[in-house]
């Protein structure tokens, strides 16, 4: 007989005193959340640290993108919320408060499923229920109610409906929502409502709860609940706090409970709080696309996220709708009746100028229309440009279409032999922008944004674009961005034949380059595609490739990566998020169809994230990267392996492999890697 090594033994037994390990740790997080149930006492451990100075969960553009998303959404809320002015006892006005409370989160939850994720006949996995003080544990409001007991409720809570535990379970929760009498108080930010100190703090306790909670259950939990939402609101007025951190930090002492979950909150969690904005008229109707309820919403749709996975119906599927909407709107309210007749389809628009009725071609208002909504540029056109400190002037040398937005090649007026990438964003006064102007929004405003924090933080490499010089169009206030160097993009080289295996290969060197520079600031781009990675050729001696684009990189962890069907990391269509690797992912998935792998018809999430599953599982990308180089093919199985997964990519190794296949086939010709 065999004995056992000591490997295997040391092996096992190891095990054994991790799984006890992890069990004595599982009975303590129980042991501790049953003895964490008072709110005040956390509260009075906060009390010194706690202050109004915490960041918004939410950017501003990208609440305007959910509210084009919405547009079509027919949320209605049927128990209005009641006001003081018109109610006529305190006890009538608490009641029906906790009712409309959670009319209005169902409605919400609901409206939201059915737009982005349900099927057809599918029901929603998600019920609404009322938190009781005195036990943590879920009612029913109407229940509540007719047992006298509406006082003692505390919470509202959005639920993950569970056969096994009909009446619910803390682990069950979604997202919560405390209903308080006056919610607001004013920031440090001139005539900014915030929540007061008080609530977000009770907000932080309940959040904290639902946090551990979750660190113990025996449900499926994704690994991505580190977070929880928490809605803040009164009989008017809205806010959101978010908390997010990794409870595996958390010190556990079992006689100190508030002390610990104090530490852990000031230590190893990040708190984003939003500013308090108006949610309910004084009739009690939600006002549903104005800032205070899109906040709610939105954290809403997150937390939907976090457990359904991303939607079937992106927000940017449904947010692109707007501009035929508002086209159609505007020619129905500039133009009033059409007709038709044997010479085709004309419009009639009434003049204020003059009662006579002029009849105006199609073709002619689409034309108008677009030229008073945007500055548009001519070969040969001056751009007049100025900053804080000077003025310049661009000449417009030529005009670029990526499929999605315009923009230039144009070079200084006093150095024409520079070209540069010019973009023109959209007028400020535009109250309802287009669909295409926030495109322009990310091209211009936030890439600028990102391309100085990279000059901030001395990120530099040739394979980086560069932020030449930023301001806004004299007498006209509309932002403009330069950049360089230019070039012809990848898109344009694949559609002329001009993309072979050996640009294949410099254009994987150069991109990781370009990545593995941004990396070590934490900076990812996001949006990797034939349009924004450019081959630049003019007044260099060897050609090289360089990564544009980044209106979309992932600063922090709110931000979220747009989302592309072909192109799109795995987590990114998955969680709405981006791991170390994702930037990589997308890059071979660009290498792999402009080299001429086969481009499937996408029309969902899902179908995407099934092509990738099968291509992956059988080879397919492997194998056509593979026909151009054996060290592209070996990259494309390191990526595999690191997809959806938090390990890092390591850069040094295959750029230097990548340089020793390029020089062979160079003849010897070193490439030199800029970082």
């Amino acid at each position: 007989m065999e004995g056992i090594s000591p490997d295997r033994d040391s092996v096992e037994s190891a095990a054994r005193k991790s799984n006890i390990s992890s069990g004595a740790r599982t009975q303590d997080r129980k042991e501790f959340l049953r003895r964490f149930v008072n709110s005040e006492t956390l509260k009075a451990n906060l009390t010194n640290w706690i202050d109004d100075t915490f960041d918004a969960p939410f950017e501003l553009i990208d609440l305007q993108k959910f509210d084009y998303a919405l547009e079509g959404v027919p949320f209605q809320q049927l128990i209005r919320m009641p006001s003081a002015i018109y109610a006529s006892t305190s006890s009538t006005i608490e009641e029906t408060s906790y009712l409309a409370l959670e009319n209005f989160l169902h409605a919400s939850v609901n409206c939201l499923w059915e737009a982005f994720w349900g099927q057809e006949n599918e029901q929603m996995p998600f019920y609404v229920s009322s938190l009781y003080d005195d036990n943590l544990k879920f009612y029913q409001a109407e229940k509540a109610i007719a047992k006298g007991k509406v006082g003692g409720l505390c919470a509202t809570a959005i639920m993950l409906k569970n056969p096994r535990h009909p009446h619910g379970k803390w682990d069950d929760i979604i997202e919560l929502a405390l209903l308080r009498p006056d919610i607001r108080t004013f920031g440090s930010i001139e005539n900014e409502s915030i929540p007061s100190l008080s609530i977000i703090s009770e907000a932080l306790f309940f959040a904290f709860r639902v946090l551990l909670a979750r660190s113990i259950s025996r449900s499926n939990i994704p690994l991505s609940l580190n977070s929880v939402f928490v809605l803040l609101v009164d009989p008017q007025y809205g806010g959101v706090v978010k908390v997010e951190g990794d409870l595996g930090k958390l010190d556990i002492d079992l006689n100190h409970v508030y002390e610990s979950a104090a530490t852990w909150i000031k230590n190893h969690s990040r708190i984003t709080v939003s500013p308090v904005d108006r949610i309910w008229n004084k009739l009690g109707n939600a006002n549903w696309g104005d800032i205070g309820a899109l906040q709610v919403l939105y954290a809403t749709f997150h937390s939907i996220t976090q457990y359904a996975g991303m939607p079937k119906n992106t927000i940017e599927d449904l947010a692109a709708d707007h501009s035929s909407r508002l086209q159609k709107r505007r020619i129905e309210r500039q133009l009033g009746d059409t007709t038709t007749n044997g010479n085709g389809l004309f419009r009639f628009q009434h003049r204020a100028a003059s009662p006579e009725i002029v009849e105006i071609q199609e073709e002619s208002m689409e034309v108008e229309s677009k030229k008073s909504r945007k500055l548009e540029l001519e070969v040969g056109s001056i751009v007049l440009l100025e900053d804080s400190n000077s003025q310049k002037s661009y000449l417009i040398n030529e005009i670029v279409n990526d499929g999605e937005i315009l923009f230039y090649i144009a070079s200084p007026v006093e150095n024409p032999s520079k070209p540069q990438f010019l973009y023109i964003g959209s007028h400020p006064s535009h109250l309802e922008p287009a669909w295409e102007d926030m495109k322009l929004w990310y091209q211009v405003q936030r890439q600028t944004k990102v391309l100085s924090l990279m000059k901030q933080k001395g990120i530099s490499s040739k394979y980086l674009s560069e932020l030449s010089d930023s301001g806004r169009v004299v007498h006209s206030a509309t932002p403009v961005l330069v950049t360089s160097p230019v070039g012809r993009t990848v898109a344009e080289m694949v559609r002329t034949g001009q993309f072979g295996p050996n640009e294949a290969i410099k254009c994987c060197h150069d991109c990781l380059s370009a990545l593995s520079a941004t990396a070590s600031a934490g900076i990812r781009h996001g949006d990797i595609r034939p349009e924004n990675v450019i081959y630049v050729t003019s007044g260099v001696s060897q050609p090289y490739y360089v990564l544009i684009g980044w209106g979309h990189a992932i600063l922090e962890e709110r931000d979220r990566p747009v989302l592309n069907l072909h192109f799109s990391s795995t987590s990114a269509l998955t969680d709405g998020k981006l791991f170390s690797a994702s930037d990589a992912e997308s890059l071979v998935y660009m290498l792999y169809f402009s080299s001429g792998g086969d481009l499937p018809v996408l029309d969902s999430v899902e179908g995407a994230l099934q092509w990738r599953e099968v291509s992956w599982s059988r080879r397919v990308i492997q194998q056509k990267l593979g026909d151009i180089s054996a060290v592209l093919k070996a990259f494309a199985d390191y990526i595999d392996s690191l997809c959806g997964t938090p390990y890092t990519v390591n850069y040094e190794i295959w750029l230097r492999r990548l340089e020793r296949h390029i020089s062979e086939e160079d003849s010897g010709n070193e490439i030199t890697i800029s970082r």
